[in-house]
């Protein structure tokens, strides 16, 4: 009796000083694939700094001193991480942005080393912290996560908006269609983010956009890499990469948004979306490129973390009548999705699970809606649940009268570490993911050691200066909507010239750093005039005059048309040649105020009408293009975009891109792009390395082939009973680049023998661009093999005969005729372009005046000569017949009269117009004569 009594005091005593706020550490049994020293530094922590860990959160202003709410998380409370945001004020105004930023990174990297679990001492608050603070002995050092998301293109999707290289969106890189490219922008961005001190980066999104639709509540626009899963995913690894080789592997990556907002009909920040997809569908799609990024086989594109979305489905598991809770706080949804196969290796490496943001109103929102509360404890404790390993508590709060963010959090890290101390099984799942996030700061920095993570001023000196790639990003990306190029070489045949007036409209946007920063332009509206005038004005190649340039911003337009602009845009649009729109967002009815436009003034489609987009380029419907004279994308408005808009409308670059999504206003469907080009020719090879083909001259029935011309060193022979291993060359889609991973191919064996037919058929896909297949060889006779990938049907043709010899294989290739030339419906000569003579033959203003010159000279010269010979009076009857006749002969060609464009032609241009004007006053010289005569017969009777 008394044994067990003392047993019940001991159990007791023990569980009472477990409770204690500074217990002592507590071991907890290792996972089986949690390294040792990962495990040595677990098994060294407090619960209450193990709770911390899971924690990324965010403070208000600059302020780091020992009496801010931040110092205090980070002291006493071990938070795990922070996520900087410009609606914070976490970032000082230009020229300041970057060296303040990187300054107080330091210090809260700081804070973590020199806090000890002793409490501070007034005196020790006083004290500044060293640049770089050692940790005492008996804490435990662990750097933090310093947390930033910068998607490009400036406001509002960039938390730092000056200071950095200015990079491009996402949907410019992917209208490269070139991974080079985006590896090369990962990396810029992973060089100079980690100069700053960040090592936690929440990007890059690899959401795909299946069906664009303009009319949604919301719409992703240019902040995805495209529509294409298999694209997305490539672009995602290259970036991925560039990122991790960009801060020598200093940064923890986490690709967002997870398992994908493509399908998404509202913001997931705002509201919590459902979307009608099963899981087996979101494999297909949505999933697709997070499995390239989680499986794939270059270590270095392999996304360290996954951040989930608040996003729900309904018929996740095929019923469509069920519905899931967001799958950020669904455990079964979550647990379905990553023990996928693609995800498992990934997950058991140590791949964090990160939660968006908890406090957004979306989710507050959903809870209650929902009918239950929004206590931050249980929304945190939700999510964790559900198997998110990193917390991102984002600016929660619990929205009751003096709550703030700050003490929302402590009540969450307060709830954790009660819950840790009282529940094994909370405390064996916190324990875990505190271990893979251990693993991920220790991948980073090898050892925590204080001098491995601060990162000196001096690295800052090689921000900002990556520009060039930024311009090839541009260059390469720059995309002609409509019309296609023949079409818009008969309407643009030239650029802009000294005598044309340009109008440019632009789609001006301001932003602020922080809300008490000066407002700046990020796109003014004299930016492009600035460009132009720089490149082609006076200072440049002189091929405009600054004088005939004038910009507006777009908003003007409004002004205008409501009949209140006190600008002078009225009479510079009805005086302009070109008129030059630069869009840049839609969200503020501009696309409905550029209808507006064209239908209150239909003048202005008698001019040369550009629309440079700089958001996605699917906002305008048919009717819309159908006003522009030309419609070009260029997915980005950053400084380097710009300058290549400038380049195109002068004609000094073409357009190299191809939209990554569909754009239904001209009729571009992405799957049709991607799919492969029906006019190549597919290459088919043996699957075996270096050994070679045997040319031949012999044709397949009905088929003209020709030669391969090759120099065989090892001739393969195949008989009977062997298999035979063949591929294709690398299949290209209709913008001649690699048809997506999964292109179905098929391959035919058939026989050469009269009468015969198909033997086998393969059905394959593609990997790389290239499909495999083999065939047994089990029958004697002539055989052939060919391949198609609809609705790409024309293919080389190997042939061999089998039998039991042995026979080696020849390859054919069809002989495909060249590209038709295109013949216009018109076969009229068309007189060289000059200033004085339009490309459809008609005069410039320039020609007229020579005209008028022409029509003045013969009036005056004939009104000389008769009133010398006859009387004055028949002087001026002259010189009227004259210059009528000429002005007549003119405005026969002006007005476009059959066979005036061919005499133009025909006689050089302005030759041909002043010739045709000088028959005019000839036949004017005729009449004057034929009236003299008429005039003078009566009286010659009379007398």
């Amino acid at each position: 009796m008394k044994a067990g009594n003392l047993f019940i005091r001991a159990l007791l005593l023990l569980t009472f000083l477990a409770s204690l706020p500074g217990s002592l550490p507590v071991p907890r049994v290792r996972a089986q694939s949690t390294p040792t020293e990962v495990q040595e530094v677990l098994d060294a922590m407090t619960p209450e700094e193990r709770v911390g860990q899971l924690f990324l959160v965010t403070f208000q202003g600059t302020n780091t001193n020992s009496e801010s709410q931040i110092h205090d998380l980070i002291a006493n409370h071990h938070v795990g991480g922070v996520v900087l945001l410009a609606e914070n004020d976490n970032f000082l105004g230009a020229p300041d942005t970057v060296s303040a930023a990187h300054q107080m990174i330091n210090t809260l990297q700081n804070i973590e080393a020199q806090t000890s679990e002793v409490v501070p001492t007034p005196e020790a608050e006083s004290t500044p912290l060293p640049q770089t603070a050692e940790p005492p002995e008996d804490k435990i050092y662990v750097p933090l996560f310093i947390g930033i998301s910068q998607e490009g293109d400036g406001f509002p999707h960039d938390q730092i908006l000056s200071g950095l290289t200015p990079l491009p969106d996402a949907m410019a890189i992917g209208a490269t269609w070139r991974t080079d490219l985006a590896q090369q922008v990962g990396a810029v961005l992973g060089r100079e983010l980690n100069a700053v001190g960040f090592n936690l980066f929440l990007g890059p999104s690899l959401d795909v956009v299946e069906s664009p639709n303009p009319s949604a509540q919301f719409d992703l626009g240019t902040r995805v890499f495209g529509g294409d899963p298999f694209w997305v995913g490539e672009m995602g690894k290259a970036y991925i990469s560039g990122l991790h080789t960009g801060s020598n592997s200093r940064m923890v990556v986490v690709a967002k948004h997870f398992p994908g907002w493509g399908s998404s009909d509202r913001s997931p920040e705002e509201e919590v979306p459902t979307v009608r997809k099963s899981l087996e569908q979101l494999k297909n799609f949505e999933l697709a490129p997070f499995f390239a990024v989680t499986d794939s086989s270059e270590p270095s594109s392999i996304v360290d973390g996954l951040l989930v979305s608040h996003i729900r489905y309904q018929g996740f598991q095929g019923n469509i009548r069920a519905t899931t809770r967001p799958v950020s706080f669904d455990a079964s949804a979550l647990s379905m999705i990553t023990a996928l196969p693609q995800f498992t290796n990934w997950r058991a490496n140590g791949g964090l699970i990160v939660s968006d943001a908890l406090g957004s109103k979306a989710v507050r929102d959903f809870y209650l809606q929902s009918g239950e509360d929004f206590p931050p404890r249980l929304v945190a404790r939700d999510a964790f649940l559900a198997g998110n390993d990193l917390l991102y508590l984002g600016n929660i709060s619990s929205g009751d009268q003096g709550d703030d963010t700050y003490a929302a959090t402590l009540r969450v890290l307060d709830f954790f570490t009660q819950e840790y101390k009282s529940d094994s099984t909370f405390a064996e799942l916190v324990d875990a993911a505190v271990a893979r996030i251990l693993a991920q700061k220790m991948r980073m920095y090898g050892s925590f050691d204080i001098s491995n993570v601060l990162t000196p001023e001096i690295g800052l000196l090689n921000i900002g200066s990556s520009q060039q790639v930024m311009f090839e990003v541009a260059r390469n990306s720059a995309t002609l909507i409509d019309p296609d190029v023949q079409e818009l070489n008969r309407l643009l045949p030239s650029a802009p010239i000294q005598n044309d007036r340009i109008v440019f409209l632009t789609d001006t946007l301001t932003y602020q750093q922080c809300h008490l920063c000066v407002p700046q332009e990020s796109l003014s509206a004299f930016a492009f005039q600035d460009v132009v005038e720089r490149l082609y004005g006076p200072g440049g190649s002189a091929q405009v005059f600054a004088s005939r340039l004038s910009s507006f911003p777009l908003k003007e337009v409004e002004l205008m048309l409501n009949g209140e602009s006190k600008e002078n845009i009225e009479p510079a649009l009805d005086r302009a040649t070109w008129v030059v729109i630069s869009l840049a967002d839609v969200s503020e009815g501009q696309v409905e105020l550029l209808r507006r436009l064209f239908s209150e003034r239909p003048n202005l489609l008698l001019k040369k009408v550009i629309l440079f987009s700089f958001t996605a380029p699917y906002y305008l419907d048919p009717t819309d293009i159908s006003k522009l004279t030309a419609y070009y994308a260029l997915y980005s408005k950053q400084p380097a975009a710009i300058e290549v808009a400038a380049r195109l409308l002068f004609q000094q670059v073409v357009a190299q891109g191809a939209s990554p999504v569909s754009i239904p206003g001209i009729g571009y469907d992405l799957i049709t792009a991607t799919s492969p080009d029906a006019n190549q020719v597919i290459a088919l090879f043996l699957d075996q390395p270096e050994l070679p083909l045997i040319p031949t001259v012999e044709s397949a029935p009905e088929t003209p082939m020709t030669p391969v011309t090759a120099e065989p060193t090892q001739i393969p022979l195949y008989k009977i009973g062997d298999t035979i291993a063949v591929r294709t060359g690398v299949l290209l889609d209709h913008n001649h680049h690699i048809v997506p991973d999964e292109t179905p191919v098929r391959f035919t064996m058939s026989t050469r023998e009269s009468g015969g037919g198909i033997l086998q058929q393969i059905d394959a896909f593609t990997e790389r661009g290239v499909a495999r297949a083999s065939f047994a060889i089990d029958q004697p006779g002539k055989v052939e093999i060919s391949a198609a990938s609809e609705p790409a049907v024309i293919s080389d043709i190997l042939q061999f005969d089998a039998s039991n010899e042995g026979a080696a294989v020849t390859v054919v290739v069809p002989e495909v005729s060249a590209t038709p030339v295109m013949i216009t419906p018109s076969a009229t000569a068309l007189p060289p372009e000059n200033d004085l003579i339009t490309p459809d033959g008609y005069p410039r203003i320039g020609i007229w005046l020579l005209v008028l010159l022409a029509l003045f000279g013969g009036a005056l010269l004939g009104y000389w000569a008769v009133s010398r010979i006859f009387t004055q009076r028949w002087g001026l009857r002259w010189a009227l017949c004259i210059f009528l006749g000429g002005l007549l002969g003119y405005n026969y060609l002006a007005l476009g009269f059959p066979g005036a464009a061919d005499w133009v032609a025909s006689d050089g241009g302005a030759l041909g117009v002043l010739l045709l004007t000088f028959i005019g006053e000839a036949v004017g010289m005729l009449g004057a004569w034929a009236w003299m005569r008429w005039v003078s017969e009566p009286t010659s009777k009379a007398s």
